[in-house]
């Protein structure tokens, strides 16, 4: 009788125990929940002299788009450091407002096209991901 009530207490600890791991498993990997994705892109000027155009543009997941302007990386005299800054403001401004909506900043990709020697046009571009859980 003594074995009968051992193997029936080692046999509901074990049951515990794989109750207790399934129950941890589920909390640290919740299937309930999808992942929506949004970005934000900065397209800066680097066309000399201040004529060309910079913007940052943000596509929201149900495909609302709005435009904020920049400032170009150059003005008549050459590279300008307060745009430059200015548009470091902008862009920190635009990562701090999505955080606090409860986006998580996911990665960035980056790219250039550089001026030739036919053309002094180029810009640079980074997009920005963000991502947040849905239920």
């Amino acid at each position: 009788m003594k074995a009968n009530k051992l193997n029936s207490l080692v046999l509901l600890i074990a049951v515990a125990c794989v109750f207790a791991a399934f129950v941890a498993f589920r909390s640290a990997n919740p299937t309930s929940s999808k992942v929506v994705y949004m970005q934000f892109s900065t397209v800066e000027s680097i066309i000399p002299g201040g004529m060309g155009r910079s913007k940052m543009t943000t596509i929201l997941p149900d495909g609302t788009k709005t435009d904020e302007d920049l400032q170009n990386f150059y003005s008549m005299v050459g590279i300008n450091f307060g745009n430059i800054t200015n548009n470091n403001i902008a862009i920190t401004k635009k990562i701090n407002d999505l955080v606090s909506q409860g986006w998580e900043f996911d990665k960035i990709v980056t790219g250039t096209q550089s001026p030739t020697d036919k053309n002094g046009q180029g810009i640079f571009i980074s997009r920005y991901f963000f991502k947040r859980a849905v239920e």
